[in-house]
């Protein structure tokens, strides 16, 4: 299964009409469409029956559109119910606190898709682990369902299940854990090693998504187009880095022509590992080249 590029996900609540509209013009790699924390529980009935439209229109722009939903199981099946269509990328999924918690909700997914004519397995699950136990049990969340395609760590709320202030400092080694637990299953580890809150101070924001980049964390969700912007630049290749990845592999190559398994390209030793680096940065390169084409 390929995975998708997402440097940035949106989140736009369900009841807001006007970020609806605005949403799709921000550059977003895709959008959130939130039934859970931003829809208030009076208003979660008149959301869910609005969200399949909305799904529609975004899709409709050529936007990957995913839809995050409620954590108790009676709103999740009806949120589920709801909003499983055709033009539905994926699920964002708060609170996985287990691996028999994912398998529900695809076995569930399963369901709606061969009732309704979606291919089998085109609804992907974005997991998101926000507790302590969801922590505990983050690598058999991780291989839990061949439908997932990423794992991030909520820092609010595992800030508030561990009862610790969610920053860089805090956070640091607990998202180093994700990074190992998503690449090990063959999953994208995204988030940032900061509040999502964090989006006024636009540089210091930036400071710690290049500090989460080099970590291994490959893109996160947003709640600020603001925050749009620097995701995108911060977690893309760079023109220079895809110069440079260019220049590498088209080397590496020619090396490997002559039976050389290791050389030197602008200065700096080039074997397996760098080679492979920079084929990521080219299919990062060109999944975001062929997304602002559409």
């Amino acid at each position: 299964m390929s995975l998708p590029v997402w440097r940035s996900l949106l989140f736009i609540p369900a009841t807001a009409q006007k970020f609806i509209e605005k949403g799709p013009g921000v550059g977003a790699d895709g959008l959130i469409l939130d039934l859970e924390d931003s829809v208030a529980a009076n208003a979660k009935e008149a959301a869910r029956a609005a969200a399949p439209d909305i799904v529609r229109g975004f899709a409709s722009q050529g936007i990957d559109t995913l839809v995050r939903i409620n954590r108790p199981w009676r709103l999740a099946v009806r949120d589920l119910e709801a909003i499983v269509i055709p033009e539905l990328t994926g699920l964002l999924c708060p609170m996985v606190d287990s691996a028999e918690h994912v398998i529900a909700l695809s076995q569930t997914v399963a369901e709606l898709e061969t009732e309704r004519g979606i291919p089998a397995g085109q609804v992907r699950l974005c997991i998101a682990v926000e507790t302590a136990k969801g922590y505990l049990n983050l690598r058999e969340i991780a291989h839990a369902d061949p439908r997932s395609v990423s794992l991030s760590l909520g820092s609010e709320d595992f800030g508030l299940s561990m009862g610790m202030t969610a920053d860089e400092e805090t956070l640091y080694g607990l998202k180093q854990q994700v990074v190992a637990c998503a690449r090990e299953a063959g999953i994208l580890p995204m988030g940032f090693v900061g509040s999502i809150a964090e989006f006024r101070d636009i540089e210091g924001f930036r400071r710690i998504v290049r500090r989460s980049k080099k970590m291994g964390l490959q893109g996160a969700s947003c709640i600020h187009p603001n925050q749009v912007r620097v995701c995108n630049e911060e977690f893309g290749p760079t023109e220079t880095e895809v110069d440079e990845a260019r220049r590498v592999i088209e080397a590496y190559d020619e090396a490997l022509a002559r039976g050389e398994g290791a050389i030197t390209v602008d200065g700096k030793m080039v074997d397996v590992p760098v080679a492979e680096r920079a084929k990521a940065v080219l299919r990062i390169a060109d999944a975001i080249a062929a997304r602002q084409a559409r």
